[in-house]
């Protein structure tokens, strides 16, 4: 079993304290699914500060049956790229993780390491609004520690791969803040560059540009993961469905994390 690494700081660990929160976050947005998406970009702050930005986004999803769900590796823990097996916890309950995918994955790249996912919060903080939306599903986590376009294009491969190879409905969503600890006007200009080949789903545009503003996201390979598998299972085009930062909630835009919402269908 893979416990709460998080709940009690990102999200509130009382269910019915998580549930008021996720209300909260889904305030005056309609909750709308547009079968057709078949990946995201969804920030993995503490709710207080991104969850407006990911509700805007899960909003939008279709129930499937797996949620894929790419994250960095924070804590370097672990193999560089690992799926999880287990079986995840949160306050409103559990959810399997797909193992038929899992086992379909060709494995050439990615690895089976628990260890990777054990104090990772980036994925953890997505189940929950999965769980608020969806009653029956499952996901699957694959943890990303290393900057490197071509790895990342390699497992959105095998992640194709594995859901061809399986036939199963499945959604990816790649975890990631953007710029970090800038001046909020920075983060702006320097985030909408680096989202604009996103939305073209132009992986090495995207790669060269993080590169060429330093813009530091922390979730690159997850989001060229998700890119590379979701142009292969046929998707045409991104939407940016809300942008925000920090400061919009704190009031500091001395010094902001960027939040980027984003679907892909």
């Amino acid at each position: 079993m893979r416990y709460p690494a998080v709940s009690g700081q990102f999200y509130p660990n009382d269910p019915s304290e998580l549930e008021a929160i996720l209300e909260s976050c889904f305030r005056g947005i309609e909750i709308k699914p547009d079968e057709r998406i078949l990946g995201a970009v969804v920030p993995h702050a503490g709710y207080i500060y991104s969850g407006k930005v990911a509700a805007s986004v899960f909003a939008k999803l279709p129930a499937v049956s797996t949620y894929i769900i790419t994250c960095p590796n924070h804590h370097g823990a672990g193999s560089l790229v690992a799926a999880s097996r287990d079986t995840w916890s949160t306050p409103f309950g559990k959810v399997r993780v797909d193992r038929e995918i899992v086992d379909a994955l060709p494995r050439r790249i990615i690895d089976i390491d628990e260890t990777a996912h054990r104090y990772e919060h980036s994925a953890e903080v997505q189940i929950p609004f999965l769980q608020y939306l969806f009653e029956d599903f499952m996901i699957l986590p694959i943890s990303i520690g290393i900057r490197d376009e071509e790895t990342a294009m390699e497992v959105g491969m095998e992640i194709k791969y594995a859901i061809d190879a399986t036939g199963r409905d499945a959604v990816i969503l790649a975890s990631s803040d953007f710029t970090h600890y800038a001046p909020d006007k920075v983060a702006r200009i320097n985030d909408h560059y680096a989202i604009e080949p996103i939305l073209k789903l132009d992986v090495s545009t995207f790669y060269r540009r993080i590169y060429e503003r330093r813009i530091t996201a922390c979730g690159v390979d997850p989001i060229g993961a998700m890119l590379t598998a979701t142009r292969a299972l046929g998707a045409e085009e991104g939407e940016l469905v809300m942008y925000a930062t920090s400061g919009d909630v704190s009031g500091d835009y001395t010094s902001v994390v960027g939040y980027a919402g984003i679907i892909i269908r």
